[in-house]
């Protein structure tokens, strides 16, 4: 059978058609599950991997499916595999009836036969394994637009070429499934064929240090080496996360919540100087049992303010920021939402600057730096500065994603994708206290493109800060090696 196949091989190397690719998947379409039975341990991190990235009761598209096993893994609400072989796409079908399998080329400019038209938009779309045997993989990325929403994320996992010459060997020992010449992509080639097809690249990483099953070494190897720099580019399989470029039309309404406890000297400058955005500009103040009279001033700016601003306050039922923003975003009706602190040391005059960085597709989620001008003298102390310094490169290491400034309390999302993190807000647990980190966290979970909006930090005018160095810098110490557990060395 290695000889038969070995042969076909050789053929197809002469051909060089997509047909003969077609030709060879048939042909091993009834021992595809036996090759990867021999390769259990590679194909199930591969399981493990794909089902951190795609949250489960999402809708999924595979392109490639084979035998469905990937698909099946990551728990799609609405699952569709599509193969240019017809006996993988029998198999995929006759193994798992819940999910939809069919017969496509993604090479070809059509929508996916069989199915209903309003259902052919998806929230994740995957190619693993699949772009180094793609006849005009720049055609394929570009067929792919057709299946995306503003939101779809496109995930990619691609061999590294550097192990060329093992999986070279291990086809020759018959550990593993032969394939077909293979394009050279680099992954550098992959990025630029994405941003060229109009894909917008979120992260890109490499995993695998050790593909088949050694106790102890796996973990030492595959969870904690790979994630080493300079070592972590010696990962057997490229990940590449990309979404579409988009640009939305129309205006969109924006909430602005404002956490405030002992704050009542800033309250109506608050108001004074939050700019109208979009088509609708909604103030939410979540007042946190102050004890300078912060809550009579919202009472009485309210009141002082109706028909002129819409402005809603809700007295806070727990303790700390966090609990404050989430109860601001629970009740907030707006399409954007926007934290803004109630000391105004970030200018309420550059929250258009966050608003632009999300309706123009800049990002999904803008956070804002204070590390780049030069701050007012008392603006922020300098343990303080050295933190968020620190902190900056454990986040952008953690997350994937550059993050200047982690501890900035204006961050601004789109309101359905707050409603997606606090959905999945039990991966990492309800343990910070300011919401900074549970917002960042939840944003890299789901892959959201986080764009860094930078503005000038002003001196405090009003109270004093209630922030304590030392005792939550080593909470937030605890919680950055918690979420590194959770996101880097899972």
């Amino acid at each position: 059978m290695f000889a038969t196949i070995t042969l076909m091989l050789t053929n197809i190397g002469k051909l060089n058609s997509k047909e003969s690719t077609k030709a060879y998947f048939e042909s091993i379409a009834d021992r595809r599950q036996l090759w990867n039975r021999r390769n259990r341990f590679y194909h199930r991190s591969l399981e493990n991997y794909f089902t951190f990235i795609v949250p489960p009761g999402s809708s999924v598209l595979e392109v490639g499916c084979g035998a469905g096993d990937l698909l099946a893994a990551v728990k799609p609400a609405y699952g569709v595999g599509i193969d240019i072989s017809e006996k993988m796409i029998d198999i995929a079908a006759s193994r798992f009836p819940d999910l939809h399998f069919r017969q496509h080329d993604i090479e070809n400019n059509t929508l996916i036969p069989g199915l209903d038209t309003s259902k052919q938009l998806f929230d994740y779309i995957i190619l693993s394994d699949l772009l180094h045997i793609l006849w005009d993989v720049q055609k394929a990325l570009n067929n792919l637009r057709k299946f995306c929403h503003p939101s779809t994320r496109i995930v990619i996992s691609n061999y590294n070429f550097l192990w060329e010459p093992v999986m070279k060997l291990g086809e020759h020992l018959r550990l593993k499934q032969p394939n077909p010449n293979s394009n050279w992509l680099s992954h550098h080639d992959i990025i630029n064929l994405l941003e060229i097809e109009g894909f917008s690249l979120l992260t890109n990483y490499r995993k695998i240090l050790l593909p088949i099953y050694i106790p102890i070494f796996n973990a030492l190897f595959n969870r904690f080496f790979i994630n080493l720099p300079l070592i972590n580019g010696l990962g057997l399989v490229n990940f590449v996360i990309a979404r579409p470029s988009v640009q939305y039309s129309g205006d969109f309404s924006v909430s602005i919540i404002i956490p405030a406890r002992n704050e009542k000297g800033n309250i109506e400058n608050a108001i004074l100087r939050i700019p109208e955005m979009g088509s609708h500009t909604e103030i939410v103040f979540v007042e946190g049992n102050s004890t300078d009279s912060t809550l009579d001033e919202i009472k009485r700016v309210t009141a002082s303010f109706s028909g002129l601003k819409d402005i809603k306050y809700f007295i806070q039922p727990g303790k700390g920021k966090a609990d404050a923003v989430r109860m601001g975003f629970e009740n907030a009706s707006c399409d954007i939402l926007m934290i803004l602190d109630a000391d105004l040391t970030v200018p309420p005059e550059d929250l258009p600057r966050f608003y632009n960085a999300l309706v123009t597709g800049k990002g999904d989620f803008a956070n804002g730096v204070r590390l780049v001008y030069p701050m007012e003298k008392e603006a922020m102390r300098f343990f303080n500065l050295l933190g968020n310094k620190f902190f900056s490169l454990a986040f952008s290491w953690l997350l994937g994603q550059p993050v200047k400034d982690t501890l900035c309390g204006t961050k601004v999302l789109w309101k359905v994708d707050y409603e997606r993190i606090a959905a999945n807000r039990a991966y990492f647990g309800d343990f910070d206290p300011f919401g900074d980190f549970d917002l960042l966290f939840g944003a890299a979970r789901l892959n959201l493109k986080i764009v860094e909006v930078v503005v000038r930090y002003k001196e405090r005018t009003y109270g004093s800060t209630q922030i304590s160095r030392f005792k939550h810098g080593w909470l937030l110490l605890k919680m950055s090696m918690f979420a590194a557990v959770k996101i880097k060395f899972n």
